[in-house]
């Protein structure tokens, strides 16, 4: 799932790309560099600005964000964080659905805002394990392409580094994501990542049992209420989107005719391959029931990925 959605967000990220394309000028007798600008759905625009004072705003506005976060769950303001998720969802959803579908289908802005909303409310309000895991796939490539035209190569290594400490910190030395995690799951039934539930065979003879004798009957409401113990497996959305950010930002940096005719896909694979390296062997060397901050290995992982471009290609 983490590298299917590298993959749908170098797909997202393209569809807004500008177009540099070559044009003859009549008046001039020259061949002109044109671009051609697509931006984002919805009227949303992205910042401009310097370099460093989109990068600044950047760390301000995720650190802004993470503190409203934490008052809310503090607070246990269940429908605003509700109402919160439902927005930010259904936009970002809307951005990459309409990237899909824009060529082929009529009136597609609306179309996909439709979709968006739909899908976001049943993830957020009648929340199930499927729709949950497929709605990530697009939420983070959406999210991905309102910043990562204000971002640089040199800003996004910066912003890897700062977001790499920051979740060392939080896992590791305060559990903030521990916390943030179980209050999301337990309380609001929500959660920013992908999640996998699993049970075992001990709780699935259970279940199995008590369908059996239910199986020509009326199933009592306690029984139904029932509970079971079951382990999960997840990955934070913030581990997901940020390789995506840091491969789109090549993507559009280093305009290098590549595969498929994308320019910059080349360092955009690498680094999505360097993130999926780390990502592994974080995933090789975990022990159930521990909580780990994947950033430092995924971003390791990118940051080899980089030298394996610059050595091998660039």
């Amino acid at each position: 799932m983490f590298l299917l959605t590298q993959f749908i967000g170098l797909f997202v990220v393209n569809a807004y790309s500008p177009i540099h394309q070559s044009v003859y000028n009549a008046t001039s007798g020259q061949i002109e560099l044109q671009t051609i600008e697509r931006g984002l759905p919805f009227g949303l625009e992205t910042p401009k600005g310097e370099p460093t004072q989109n990068f600044i705003s950047i760390v301000f506005a995720f650190a802004f964000a993470f503190a409203i976060i934490f008052v809310l769950i503090k607070y246990k303001w269940k429908f605003v964080i509700k109402s919160w998720f439902f927005l930010v969802i259904a936009l970002a959803l809307g951005i990459s659905i309409y990237a899909i579908i824009r060529n082929s289908v009529t009136l597609a802005m609306t179309a996909a805002l439709m979709i968006a909303v739909i899908l976001s409310y049943i993830k957020v309000f009648r929340p199930n394990v499927f729709v949950h895991n497929i709605t990530e796939l697009l939420i983070y490539p959406g999210i991905a392409a309102v910043f990562i035209p204000i971002l640089t190569p040199l800003s996004v290594i910066a912003l890897l580094i700062l977001i790499s400490l920051y979740d060392m910190w939080a896992v590791w030395k305060s559990g903030i994501m521990q916390k943030m995690a179980k209050f999301q799951m337990e309380e609001l039934k929500l959660f920013g990542g992908f999640l996998i539930p699993t049970a075992s065979d001990k709780v699935k003879m259970q279940i199995k049992k008590i369908k059996e004798k239910y199986q020509d009957k009326k199933m009592p409401e306690s029984v139904k209420k029932k509970k079971f113990k079951v382990n999960i497996a997840i990955l934070g959305g913030g581990d997901v989107i940020f390789p995506i950010i840091a491969a789109g930002v090549f993507m559009r940096s280093y305009y290098l005719q590549s595969l498929f005719n994308i320019p910059g896909l080349i360092p955009a694979l690498f680094v999505i391959g360097g993130a999926f390296v780390g990502l592994t062997f974080l995933f090789a060397i975990t022990r159930k029931g521990k909580a780990y901050p994947a950033m430092p290995y995924i971003t390791a992982g990118i940051f080899l990925g980089l030298l394996a471009w610059k050595f091998l290609v660039f």
